[in-house]
């Protein structure tokens, strides 16, 4: 069966960090560009980040960038979204999702074939 597995949500103060797994299993993730997403206001979920592939390129929502950096390691299957910085906007249930590469479209959940069932992140003092 292929799943992806979130990991490494939890409670924060704004201004910390938390660091994402997004593990595989059933197929190898080295094929497959990752995205993470969350909820949005008005949408079902806003994509956050794209990786690659191969890890050579990445993109990120522009709430998020300069804050937050997307990578993988292949050899452990796993991709990372490491979260610095954090506000109370970034709450959220995240998810993590594969797609063959990382388009145009990158932030559009039609462009992605299995999905995570999510972590939550909770960002307040």
């Amino acid at each position: 069966q292929l799943q992806l597995v979130e990991s490494g949500g939890g409670l924060v103060q704004p201004g910390g960090s938390l660091r994402l797994s997004c593990a595989a299993s059933g197929f190898t993730l080295d094929g497959h560009a990752i995205g993470w997403f969350r909820p949005a206001p008005g949408k079902e979920r806003e994509g956050v980040s794209c990786i690659s592939s191969s890890g050579g390129s990445t993109t990120y929502a522009d709430s998020v960038k300069g804050r937050f950096t997307n990578s993988r390691d292949n050899a452990k299957n796993t991709v990372y979204l490491q979260m610095n910085s954090l506000k109370p906007e970034d709450t959220a249930v995240y998810y993590c999702a594969a797609t063959y590469y990382c388009s145009g479209s990158w932030g559009s959940e039609g462009m992605y074939d299995y999905w995570g069932q999510g972590t939550q992140v909770t960002v307040s003092s």
